[in-house]
């Protein structure tokens, strides 16, 4: 115990207390680094938080460097911040080097400040992303069919990047496919990993188009390796089948100048004028359930039919 008192009492009194403080500042260098300290500590994350960051601290390392040989003249002090400014400058050409690794063509950087970049996914969460689909942007043609009725099988994901689709049934008009849609989301929800199956719709290019399309299978892999991603598909799906099923909903009228709207209960409650008071059970009929993007055919108004008072 004596031991470990002597050691400790050694420690702090081994030097003396500073008796009288030195009356003139030091040199600006030595402000200088404390204020690039002061300001780099404010970075942020991510990788141009950190470029910020260790640019703003090399520079306040090298600052003291100067001014420790300089003013001080104390080789420990120098020592000590060159080899901070070193280990700062050799992190900071590191972190240039990541970004400079996940530099996308023009159409993939544009998918990611309109669609990705929103949602907070980062450049290293969106490169494993692109490199899932071979980062190919893919052209199709005027009036040419990405998928008939039928006749094609649902083994991919894709997204369109510019252009328009057309969406028919049966040579019926369903509802048209613009830029950041999915061109097969309610097929792709519609089916399990293991399960397989065919459009029920055709999809044709209405002008000159450009898609990014992800293999079913590798992208299933993608999802096992990376839950996070998993869950923002799960998420941008989700949302798209979403706005199809109200694109639909704005073409679906029930009779009676009424509109279908897919927010309400299986049935409709109408009031209709002049119309003697019958059962409900008599003229109700549930709406059929199928594929988001077929229309509700044979819709009629259903519900409880009140007579005049």
């Amino acid at each position: 115990m004596g031991e470990n008192a002597s050691f400790w009492e050694s420690l702090i009194y081994a030097h003396p207390t500073c008796a009288t403080w030195k009356q003139e500042a030091e040199g600006s260098i030595y402000h200088l680094a404390s204020i690039f300290f002061v300001v780099g500590f404010m970075g942020g994350s991510g990788f141009f938080g950190l470029l910020y960051v260790f640019s703003l601290l090399g520079l306040g390392f090298l600052c003291s460097s100067v001014w420790a040989w300089l003013d001080v003249c104390a080789a420990d002090i120098f020592s000590w911040n060159f080899v901070l400014f070193t280990i700062c400058f050799v992190q900071f050409v590191y972190v240039t080097y990541q970004v400079r690794s996940v530099a996308f063509d023009k159409e993939f950087q544009e998918l990611y400040s309109a669609l990705f970049q929103p949602l907070g996914i980062s450049l290293t969460v969106y490169r494993k992303i692109v490199l899932c689909c071979d980062a190919e942007v893919i052209t199709l043609e005027k009036e040419h069919c990405y998928a008939m009725q039928g006749k094609t099988p649902i083994d991919k994901l894709s997204l369109l990047v510019s252009g328009r689709i057309r969406v028919t049934v049966d040579g019926e008009f369903l509802h048209y496919i613009f830029p950041l849609q999915f061109l097969d989301s309610p097929e792709w929800d519609s089916l399990r990993p293991t399960e397989e199956g065919i459009f029920q719709v055709t999809l044709t290019a209405e002008t000159d188009c450009r898609y990014v399309a992800w293999r079913r299978k590798k992208l299933y892999l993608l999802f096992a390796k990376h839950r996070f991603i998993s869950r923002l598909f799960s998420i941008l799906i989700g949302s798209d089948i979403a706005e199809k099923l109200y694109a639909l909903n704005d073409r679906v009228h029930v009779g009676q100048g009424f509109r279908y709207d897919i927010r309400l209960p299986n049935f409709y409650h109408v009031a209709l004028p002049e119309t003697p008071p019958v059962q409900p059970s008599q003229h109700c009929h549930h709406l059929q359930r199928g594929s988001p993007r077929r229309k509700p055919a044979g819709v009629t108004n259903c519900g409880s039919f009140l007579a005049p008072s």
